[in-house]
């Protein structure tokens, strides 16, 4: 924990109810949690009284913690205070940062990362919730934005000291907006009649030079083991995002969302294919614009597409949740066009007609597609759900810039279904077979299996070995295609039998699709992200 004192005039009293003390670090704060008993204390003057009590928070294992302190845009601060707020896709945190002039901001969860965000001001009326829809241009505070989530949610816990009285179990909706100039805007209708509005910006916590975060402990770690509640098997939860983990034993995928205390969701999956980079193993790359990180291996996703109609042709794709406890969280990309990395981004591209501007470049559309998981491993940041579908766009950088890659996702279904819909762009780059080979330091022989964008009669796959590792690699592929469209049609087979209109339906509908090739289609992007923070 930090211990430098706050150069704020401070208040400590001893709290009504248990009389631990409770501190407030600024003079601006009228109410805090107290940390024993977890009275809500609101300051009136010299005295402190108890109005209410909070929930006991749900221990994420998150590195940040109270007394952490760091530096945003060379403003010192403290983290005093923290919201644990509960929705239908899990849980996120917002922590009251206290800078050092006097100034609160928050700093929360967004997607595997972080925004730093401060209350602003509305001077104008702005949609009441029941207006927004996910993808929606708004103008909000004179400025265009558009909507990426609107979800209903409600405060769990709260922790340390406030700008406001906590207002636990109250239901409310929280709209997340994105920008073209990167910035992440919040509007709160926790008051429908005066919604409150935030605005902030990504951060990494490796730019905010934090100092007193809590440690990884082993015995850390264990504490938050389960069992798989379908076969019995310990089940270690190793990263504070985790949403959903993968039983090594059965493979049934576990939902910790809600926490690890009472019934686990889960629901059984069939055998996939083993990852060509194993869960765990560590490469440095240098992606998300940084120099060469450490990244470590910690999801594995099958997809494919969702076939449309009967000319349409099916896809797949390979992806890699990456993991760095500074940087975040990035995809590594294996399909059958090569490789690529992506990470979800702040704000929005600019519409250009089909086409898009990102950062000075402009993104010409390659493809729409709708993308399902077919089987997973590992630990993921968001909650899986069975058959859950992605409808995705995929975008190609132009000119000099044909490496760059943005997609982007639209999950979920309508509010009125109860599934909370969200839009997520991200951006990534192409990488080269041989660069993901070095990174992760494989075996030569796996390289071959690797470089899928070059067909066996093209000059660079014209060794015997390389045909070999193509059809075989083929022959992969029409198994894993069998399984995203056919298994479903034995499983209603089995249920049913043979002549059920269930079958039959399932049976015709597999027989007029097609399981021809498409060079790109569901090459990048078109992972389930799951929700953002709010």
């Amino acid at each position: 924990m930090a211990t430098e004192p706050s150069p704020q005039r401070g208040y400590r009293a001893a709290c009504p109810n248990c009389g631990a003390p409770v501190e407030f670090r600024s003079a601006a704060s009228a109410f805090a949690v107290c940390s024993f008993c977890r009275s809500t204390i609101v300051r009136d003057g010299a005295a402190l009284r108890r109005i209410g009590q909070s929930a006991e928070l749900f221990d994420d294992h998150s590195p940040l913690q109270l007394g952490v302190a760091g530096r945003f845009q060379g403003e010192p601060f403290t983290l005093v205070g923290r919201l644990q707020y509960g929705y239908g896709e899990g849980t996120w945190n917002e922590w009251h940062a206290l800078f050092d002039n006097g100034r609160s901001g928050w700093l929360s969860e967004d997607n595997g990362a972080y925004v730093f965000a401060f209350d602003a001001r509305l001077d104008a009326a702005v949609p009441p919730a029941e207006q927004l829809r996910a993808g929606q241009s708004v103008v909000v505070a004179g400025q265009p934005w558009s909507v990426a989530s609107v979800t209903t949610a409600r405060l769990i816990a709260a922790q340390g000291e406030l700008p406001a009285a906590p207002k636990p179990d109250q239901a409310f909706v929280v709209a997340d907006l994105r920008s073209t100039r990167g910035e992440v805007g919040t509007l709160d209708y926790g008051d429908p009649a005066a919604p409150a509005w935030s605005v902030g910006r990504s951060v990494a916590l490796s730019e905010l030079a934090l100092t007193g975060l809590a440690e990884a402990s082993e015995k850390t770690l264990k504490a938050r083991g389960v069992e798989c509640p379908s076969c019995g098997t310990a089940l270690t939860i190793k990263l504070s995002t985790t949403q959903s983990i993968v039983c090594p034993q059965c493979h049934a995928v576990v939902d910790v969302s809600q926490g690890v205390g009472g019934d686990l969701r889960h629901y059984a999956q069939e055998n996939g294919s083993e990852p060509q980079i194993p869960l765990g193993s560590t490469g440095t790359l240098a992606i998300l614009g940084k120099g060469p990180l450490p990244w470590q291996v910690v999801g594995y996703a099958e997809r494919c597409e969702v076939a449309q109609g009967g000319d349409d042709e099916q896809t797949f794709w390979r992806e890699y949740l990456l993991y760095h406890r500074q940087a975040g969280f990035a995809f590594l990309v294996d399909a059958e066009d090569g490789w690529s990395w992506t990470a979800p981004i702040t704000g929005v591209p600019e519409r250009a007609g089909e086409s898009v501007k990102y950062q000075g470049v402009l993104y010409r559309k390659l493809y729409d597609y709708t993308g399902k998981a077919t089987y997973v491993l590992g630990e993921f940041y968001w909650r899986l759900e069975r058959d859950a579908l992605t409808y995705n766009t995929d975008y190609q950088g132009t000119g000099g810039a044909s490496a760059k890659r943005l997609n982007r996702e639209r999950t979920g279904g309508t509010r009125e279904s109860g599934s909370t819909q969200e839009i997520t762009w991200s951006a990534g780059e192409t990488l080269a077979a041989e660069a993901v080979l070095k990174a992760f330091r494989l075996e030569t022989d796996k390289l071959a299996a690797m470089k899928r964008d070059t067909l066996p009669t093209s000059g660079n796959a014209a060794s015997l070995l390389a045909k070999l590792f193509f059809w075989g690699f083929v022959l992969a592929v029409m198994l894993i295609m069998f399984k995203c469209d056919g298994d479903e049609c034995d499983d209603l087979r089995a249920t049913y039998g043979e002549a059920s209109a269930e079958y039959q339906n399932c049976a015709r509908n597999r027989s007029s699709g097609s399981s021809g090739w498409r060079s790109g289609g569901g090459s990048f992007g078109g992972y389930s992200s799951g929700g953002s923070h709010k």
